[in-house]
């Protein structure tokens, strides 16, 4: 194997594996140290276990995922993509706090035509703290980053998952990273070696980063007895779109419902989304007749980011569904 393909860049962008703890259990509370550390350092604890992999180290973010933003997000894409473009990399690894890391996963996806494996990767625990998972995780994302197809992933707890497919289940345990519909992709091994059990499905389109004002679109939860106070909010805040999160199998509450139609005639994009971790939602007349569009498979949050990203490229109401449906799933045969 030549050299050039053993080269990963990696891209530090803050997040619990950039953080210290207070003490060897600070499990939950080590945000409020306000300790962030740049890539170099998180690297460092790294000493052993990938002496034949080159690393280029790439400072983008010190900050935890909580505060990262749509803009942060372009940014991020524009330099994987001057990445990508460089024929000494194999693959790009981003350190990336897990409160968000689908969501940028997602956006690079949605993007970035990427020709390698780019591959988020984080912890659950401070590098300094008893049983932390941030080198294991690191050196797993390393290593797939030199072995994966080309595409977008995650990677934690050993487990290698799809960009659209990921979510975060659980607020602390180490195996918080699921793909609740399909299952991962595949896992790397004690020795670093990657097993792939099923290939990725490749992104129907890739989308133009946002240029000038960022379109907003919003999340509405809907629940027993919401009544539409939250989506008349958004509309009345200046809400471009709005993704309700409705009840399984994906239907709103009468109020919501409501104030979904009065959005809809206000010129706002409204998608019918669901609160469950499996299932699509399809396009069904009810909504239709209504110009409500059906969400299709992907979590409500990736929905927004798809809508944004599909209103900023000026796709109308029937690219935006389409877009919605199709995403995740094979093209037929």
């Amino acid at each position: 194997m030549s050299a050039a393909a053993r080269r990963v860049a990696i891209v530090g962008a803050g997040g619990t594996i950039a953080m210290e703890g207070a003490h060897p259990f600070d499990w939950v509370d080590y945000g409020d140290s306000g300790r962030i550390n740049p890539v170099e350092k998180i690297v460092a604890g790294m000493d052993r276990g990938l002496d034949d992999i080159a690393l280029e180290l790439v400072p983008f973010r010190m900050l935890p995922s909580t505060g990262i933003t749509v803009e942060d997000w372009i940014e991020l894409a524009a330099l994987v993509k001057a990445l990508d473009a460089r024929p000494g990399i194999a693959g790009i690894v981003i350190t990336h706090g897990t409160a968000t890391l689908e969501e940028t996963a997602f956006f690079i996806e949605a993007t970035c035509a990427v020709t390698k494996p780019v591959i988020l990767s984080g912890a659950q625990r401070p590098p300094n703290t008893a049983a932390s998972d941030a080198m294991v995780n690191l050196r797993a994302a390393v290593s797939a980053a030199t072995q994966a197809p080309a595409g977008v992933y995650a990677c934690m707890n050993g487990q290698l998952f799809a960009a659209a497919d990921v979510s975060k289940t659980s607020n602390f345990a180490l195996d918080a990273f699921e793909a609740p519909e399909f299952g991962p992709l595949g896992r790397i091994d004690a020795d670093g070696s990657l097993f792939i059990a099923r290939a990725p499905i490749p992104a129907p389109r890739v989308l133009d980063l946002p240029e000038g004002t960022v379109p907003r679109v919003d999340i509405a939860l809907s629940y027993a007895g919401s009544d539409g106070t939250a989506i008349r909010a958004l509309t009345a805040a200046g809400a471009q779109a709005i993704i309700v999160a409705g009840m399984p199998p994906g239907r709103a509450a009468p109020g919501d419902r409501a104030a979904m139609c009065e959005a809809v005639a206000a010129g706002v994009v409204v998608v019918q989304s669901s609160r469950a971790l499996r299932g699509s939602v399809p396009v069904q007349p009810y909504n239709r007749a209504e110009g409500i569009l059906g969400g299709g498979g992907l979590s409500v949050q990736k929905a927004r980011i798809l809508v944004l990203l599909a209103l900023s490229s000026n796709l109308d109401i029937e690219g935006i569904e389409e877009l919605l449906q199709t995403w995740g799933r094979s093209p037929p045969t």
